[in-house]
């Protein structure tokens, strides 16, 4: 995974609206989250949002137990300034999602659209699973959005890892069971598509 210098550098000379991976609204991240929170006092933790409108329409939906995580200072305090008062009740973590210190069962819905196909060394992805099954409370549902089987095999310059849901069922491992998963074709800001996979696991609610 890039460097926190690169995505510092990406947010501070392209407008958020100008990267390939923007969209207005994550109209099925929303969804997604709607059917694994099972209310809005859920705590939900959004992976690598920095600079994303979703802590916004989550907001508007009325959740209000929510966390921001992202590598970049500049793509939260995007967020943040765009937010105005309300950012204020938004919890907000400058981290390497691979080296944050996260509170142990902390989160009933941990969503990450885009970072994890970044992990193209399985250290990385183990150190990944490794704060994702501690910060999760037990029953609680992982949301995962990667580039699928047709998607690009680089992004911002960077190479990635596609995935079909088998894939990243096997990544998972047994500890996790995928209760819905799904493919999007996303228009970039530039007239091109992606296509992502979107993945919706269940941690089990107990050690196997």
């Amino acid at each position: 995974m890039a460097s926190k210098d690169h995505w510092e550098r990406v947010y501070s000379i392209k407008a958020p609206d100008q990267v390939s991976w923007f969209r207005p609204h994550l109209e099925t991240s929303l969804a997604l989250i709607d059917r694994s929170a099972g209310g809005t006092s859920a705590a939900v933790i959004d992976v690598g949002g920095g600079a994303s409108t979703l802590v916004d329409d989550l907001l508007e939906r009325r959740y209000c137990n929510l966390t921001v995580l992202d590598v970049s200072a500049v793509a939260l305090e995007i967020s943040r300034c765009r937010l105005g008062a309300r950012a204020d009740s938004v919890h907000w973590v400058e981290a390497d999602i691979t080296l944050a210190d996260l509170s142990p069962q902390a989160y009933d819905v941990w969503h990450d659209r885009a970072v994890f196909h970044f992990l193209t060394q399985s250290e990385q992805r183990e150190t990944y699973f490794s704060r994702l099954v501690a910060a999760l409370k037990a029953g609680g549902q992982a949301i995962i959005g990667t580039f699928g089987p047709e998607g690009p095999s680089k992004c911002s310059g960077l190479d990635v890892v596609r995935y079909d849901a088998p894939d990243l069922q096997a990544e998972f491992g047994e500890r996790f069971r995928l209760r819905e998963s799904c493919t999007e074709v996303h228009e970039t800001p530039f007239g091109t598509t992606q296509q992502f996979l979107y993945c919706r696991f269940q941690l089990a609610t107990h050690a196997l």
